[in-house]
């Protein structure tokens, strides 16, 4: 702890200089699983890189005491060794614990356990005067819970109790084919309410063409189920997997998974998107080309290369929940505007209890104690108002149909539409209590890049650049150049 408090005083310190100035600050963690361009320079950031430590798991309590920039591999890693993992664990090994907490992060046992933010007994908080406080949902509760979803605009988040539960060796699971988004809303409903699956999610390939799939941890290896990696090069990329076993015929397939490749079984090739640098670099797609460039389709890695290449501008990220009676008409929309399959099904329960605040939740009045994540992950327009067009066409359905979206990913909303779905007054009550006032809003971290006007010389500009530098992947290739030869990836120097 003495490292800790060492790095907690410097903080607090340059926190405290900032505010003295009255100047904004950013803050740097080292690493993104946004696909938001970063805005860094050296005079207006917070450097927490450094607190990245478990401090302390406890087998007792069933809890970990870690600092923000703990990744899940890491974590996972060190909790297992006690025989304990967390409740929730996000897919991608190098999303942070506190990355998790400021954003809107969930996962396939967020049915049973809510957002992430829901598995945290307290955190200690730098708030933007410099002073240090620590909350909890018994000690500055309306901190506590409005710094979940917050992404750092009310403070500096320094160190975080998460709960633990007790882990097994192996998640048993079972593939379910489903033939519409109707039957595959009734199979997510028929899992979810098995108190035995701690696991539930599920893919849709095409319109006609899904799998839903239930796990249950275990320590039991059945001589009738076979075990399968995802781990390794040479194992199969998992949304291939399941479409593969799924395929052969109409009824459920069961397989056992080691705990931490089922965790992190989306890790290859980033779910799907992955298949997608295939086609930019012209590249065969098989099981050879996959295993060769393997250290290439690591959910890290690919992050990397799409911020140093730029292409996270032209590619659709979103992450968009929905009550599960609106599921199908979400569905078609995208199918219609966007024709991109395969789409992730994550049920994700509700809860208006903890995540209080109105920036987690939209104020939207719809009392669904469940709904649907679905994640569309795939190349959108090349033209640039034209990529915005669809998807502010994303937004605008989602809140017809009383959903609301991750704000990880790049928001279109004006400032005007942002703040008629968050409730600005509770959030800058919050602020002022806070003293955060000179810290950037929340709008201001997702708010979309100024867009040219068709008659603007951007216009101009993004034709010569897709006449001839588009017609090569040289943009892609850049990126790749700058993984291999750059690991600060964030920092302006």
């Amino acid at each position: 702890m003495d490292r800790h408090k060492e790095a907690l005083t410097k903080i607090s310190r340059r926190v405290q200089w900032f505010y003295e100035r009255k100047q904004p600050f950013r803050i740097y963690h080292g690493s993104t699983n946004s696909t938001r361009q970063p805005q860094y320079t050296r005079e207006n950031v917070i450097d927490t890189s450094p607190l990245s430590n478990i401090i302390k798991v406890d087998e007792q309590t069933k809890t970990a005491l870690v600092e923000p920039n703990v990744p899940m591999d890491r974590l996972v890693q060190e909790t297992i060794k006690h025989g304990l993992i967390p409740p929730i664990v996000m897919e991608f090994p190098g999303i942070t614990v506190g990355g998790g907490f400021a954003g809107t992060s969930g996962e396939s046992s967020s049915h049973k356990y809510g957002l992430f933010n829901n598995i945290f007994n307290w955190i200690e908080i730098v708030l933007a005067d410099g002073k240090i406080l620590v909350a909890s949902n018994s000690e500055e509760p309306d901190l506590f819970r409005g710094s979940a979803g917050s992404f750092g605009t009310l403070g500096v988040i320094t160190l975080l109790e998460i709960q633990l539960i007790r882990s097994k060796q192996y998640v048993e699971l079972t593939y379910c084919p489903v033939s519409s988004v109707t039957q595959a809303i009734s199979r997510i409903e028929e899992a979810t309410e098995d108190k035995d699956n701690q696991y539930v999610d599920g893919i849709m390939f095409g319109t006609d063409d899904g799998v839903i799939m239930s796990g249950r941890l275990t320590d039991i290896l059945r001589t009738d189920v076979k075990v399968q990696r995802f781990a390794r090069a040479r194992d199969p990329w998992f949304y291939l997997h399941a479409h593969r076993l799924v395929r052969k015929g109409s009824d459920p397939v069961t397989v056992v998974i080691p705990i931490v490749d089922y965790l992190f079984r989306y890790d290859r090739g980033g779910f799907w998107v992955g298949a997608y640098a295939f086609k930019y670099f012209v590249t065969p797609f098989n099981r050879i080309t996959r295993w060769a460039l393997d250290v290439f389709m690591h959910t890290r890695v690919m992050l990397h290369a799409l911020h140093e290449s730029g292409l996270a501008r032209e590619y659709i990220v979103q992450d968009i929940s929905v009550p599960y009676e609106n599921a199908t008409s979400f569905v078609n929309h995208i199918e219609e505007s966007l024709g991109l399959y395969p789409l992730w099904f994550c049920p994700v329960r509700r809860d208006h209890d903890t995540a209080v605040l109105p920036i987690t939740f939209p104020t939207l009045g719809h009392s669904a104690n469940m709904m649907l994540n679905i994640g569309i992950w795939g190349p959108g327009p090349k033209e640039p108002l034209e990529f915005v067009r669809k998807n502010r066409a994303l937004e605008r359905k989602a809140l017809e149909l009383h959903g609301f979206k991750c704000l990880y990913a790049r928001a279109y909303y004006t400032e005007e539409e942002f703040w008629t779905i968050y409730d600005r007054q509770r959030y800058t009550l919050l602020r002022d209590k806070y003293n955060a006032s000179t810290l950037p809003t929340i709008y201001d971290k997702v708010k979309p890049d100024p867009l040219p006007t068709k008659d603007s010389s951007m216009t101009w500009l993004f034709w010569l650049y897709n006449t001839f530098w588009g017609l090569w992947p040289l943009t892609g290739l850049w990126g790749v150049f700058r993984v291999i030869t750059r690991s600060d990836y964030l920092f302006v120097r």
